[in-house]
């Protein structure tokens, strides 16, 4: 399983009331919550991703409240990564059970920059800036988590799972 787009670059502490802000909570379909991803700090979000594109952030990405909403809009939106330094816990368990790759790498979420070219190979851990040439490691998923991701989330791997 592998990722490859055009980046999105943040900053530090990116929240889950910016990714996706609490007065349009009250939508649960993700393609609408698409919509208004990223509203708060970058309002051409929604019209400029395509799908496959890729997140890079700082530290902290998806902190703040424990809404599942967050990784969703993310993900709907047509994001096939993030990459960031690190994740709130929180942000980081919602992100699997819904089928979005996150990839913990400082180096390559410091020296990635917003529109350069990036793939991801999910089972290695490689990060490649195909802009520059420049390759990072980040830590592989476990095979249990690449199932998961590859199902597109929790619910669809138990229900494959309890199907065979």
């Amino acid at each position: 399983m592998n990722a490859e787009g055009r980046v999105f670059k943040y900053g530090d502490n990116v929240d889950t009331d910016v990714i996706i802000p609490a007065r349009y909570l009250n939508v649960s379909d993700g393609n609408e919550l698409a919509k208004y991803c990223m509203i708060d700090i970058d309002d051409q979000f929604a019209s400029k991703v395509q799908k496959g594109d890729i997140i890079v952030a700082g530290k902290n990405f998806g902190c703040g409240s424990s809404r599942e909403h967050a990784p969703l809009a993310i993900k709907c939106a047509g994001i096939s990564c993030v990459i960031a330094p690190t994740f709130a816990r929180i942000f980081f368990r919602n992100s699997i059970n819904i089928g979005l790759p996150i990839m913990e790498c400082p180096e390559a979420a410091d020296d990635i920059k917003d529109g350069d070219k990036v793939s991801v190979d999910f089972s290695t851990g490689v990060i490649t800036n195909e802009t520059t040439g420049k390759t990072y490691k980040a830590e592989p998923f476990p095979e249990f988590m690449q199932k998961i991701i590859a199902s597109g989330g929790l619910v669809q791997y138990v229900s494959e799972s309890i199907n065979k």
